[in-house]
Formats: structure tokens, sequence, C-alpha cells
């Protein structure tokens, strides 16, 4: 799946976008993963601020970890941990 396509399909679709980051989140390694919480509090910072990097799970857990001052409270507690 390539960029131009993940962004038609999150300006398209928001809930088929969210489905398909729940999905990559869910088919990648046990570490890239997280905790259904981890992914609940997580998403919309994706969204916000990573979508360029959607569907690369290790590309989106640096983009939040380079953006950690803009994290959600919720999200930022995570990689705080």
């Amino acid at each position: 799946m390539n960029a131009s396509f993940t962004r038609f399909a999150v300006r398209a679709n928001p809930a088929f976008a969210l489905a398909l980051l729940l999905t990559l989140f869910a088919a990648g390694s046990a570490h890239a993963i997280g905790t259904p919480e981890q992914r609940k509090a997580c998403t919309p910072d994706v969204y916000r601020l990573c979508p360029g990097e959607i569907p690369n799970v290790r590309a989106i857990t640096a983009c939040l970890r380079r953006q950690k001052a803009s994290l959600s409270e919720a999200c930022r507690a995570y990689f705080e941990q």
C-alpha cells in the first residue's frame, strides 16, 4: 500500500483509516503493538502528527517519539514509561 493511497483513505474515509491503522498495529512486532489502551490513547496523535507515516508502524513510533512535546497527555504517558 503506497503513501498516496493511505492519505486518500484517511481523508476519504476516516473509519476505514482507523481500522487500517489498528490492523497494522496488531500486525506489527510485539513491542510496536502496544496495549489496546496505548493504541486508543495514541491513535488521534498518529492522525494529527504522523499521517504520512501510516502504515509503517516503526516510522509511526519514531515520529511519535520525535513529536513527544506535542503528544496528548494520554499518549505521552505511554512514551514516558
